[in-house]
């Protein structure tokens, strides 16, 4: 009988999944994360013959759905998105988050991210990065810039670039980035440095020009429009990305599982084109490869943060 009992959790683990997967997503319906999670849970309901049922769960700019995740049991049945707010620049930022974005989770699959990039109002008299930072340098009260929240990726990459390039400009933030999006083509801010899919729209329409996008590599959406690094300026990799991550000791017969699952999913040339759509780029990593990558933004993201002196609640 002990044989029979010790031998039961294998044979369950070579099963997974046996029943429906509940995949938190730390945003409500309708932004990034939902997104990408519906797209994913679809693929994995297919490859693997059970739901993956997406549960939003917003609030505490994502911290109330990670806390969750962090406490579920290590079963393999309740996955999370994590993604560049919930593992990088939140714990980058803020002291209380009440989770450990590595010692609380077993990363599981990296999946895609978008690239940030750096746009200016039409009336702004720049259509170069080179040029744009010769005008701030020469107005240093016409380049203000809006965020979507003190802390968060657009205004922790704006901040990397200014310590980078010299470039005098005063952070606004807003509840939103479609609010700096409204301010800046009303005058009141000139700079935003936003994800491409938010930016798109108003790059399209004329309203905003783009200068730079962040990555190693320019983007089929944007093809114009230098890399940072071609543009003099090592370092700006930051991307808004998403992965899965599970709670912390996840069996490593069912972390493999998924990586592997999720990682054919990647490779299928229906998906690359669904995320190049959503300006997104696949990015398949295994376990290992993605805990690197999430602790190596936690901790260049600390550094920006701490050099240019950034807290949030």
């Amino acid at each position: 009988m002990a044989i029979i009992a010790t031998s039961a959790p294998a044979i369950a683990q070579d099963n997974y999944p046996i029943r429906p997967v509940k995949l938190i997503a730390p945003q409500a319906p309708g932004g990034g994360v939902d997104l990408v999670a519906r797209i994913i849970a679809d693929r994995l309901r297919i490859a693997l013959g059970q739901p993956f049922v997406v549960e939003n769960q917003a609030g505490a700019g994502g911290a109330i759905a990670t806390q969750m995740a962090a406490r579920a049991q290590p079963d393999g049945y309740t996955l999370m998105i994590g993604y560049v707010a919930t593992h990088a620049t939140n714990p980058a930022v803020k002291h209380n988050l009440g989770y450990d974005a590595v010692k609380d989770f077993t990363p599981i699959a990296m999946l895609g991210g978008t690239p940030n990039v750096l746009v200016v109002a039409r009336a702004v008299p720049v259509n170069t990065l080179q040029e744009f930072v010769a005008y701030a340098k020469a107005n240093p009260r016409k380049v203000d810039y809006g965020t979507s929240g003190v802390g968060t990726l657009n205004h922790l990459v704006m901040e990397q670039f200014k310590h980078a390039s010299g470039v005098p400009s005063m952070a606004v933030p807003y509840r939103s980035i479609a609010q700096a999006f409204t301010d800046a083509m009303g005058g009141r801010i000139q700079v935003v440095f936003p994800g491409l899919a938010a930016a798109l729209p108003h790059i399209r329409s004329g309203a905003f020009k783009p200068l730079a996008v962040t990555g190693d590599k320019r983007q089929p959406l944007l093809p114009d429009v230098p890399t940072f690094q071609e543009s003099g300026y090592e370092g700006f990799n930051g991307l808004t990305w998403y992965g899965i991550v599970g709670p912390a000791k996840l069996p490593d017969a069912i972390t493999k599982k998924l990586n592997e699952e999720i990682n054919k999913v990647l490779a299928s040339p229906e998906l690359r084109e669904t995320f190049t759509a959503e300006s997104l780029n696949v990015m398949p990593m295994t376990p290992t490869q993605f805990g690197k990558y999430i602790a190596d933004e936690i901790a260049h993201w600390t550094a920006v943060a701490r050099a240019s002196k950034i807290e949030a609640e």
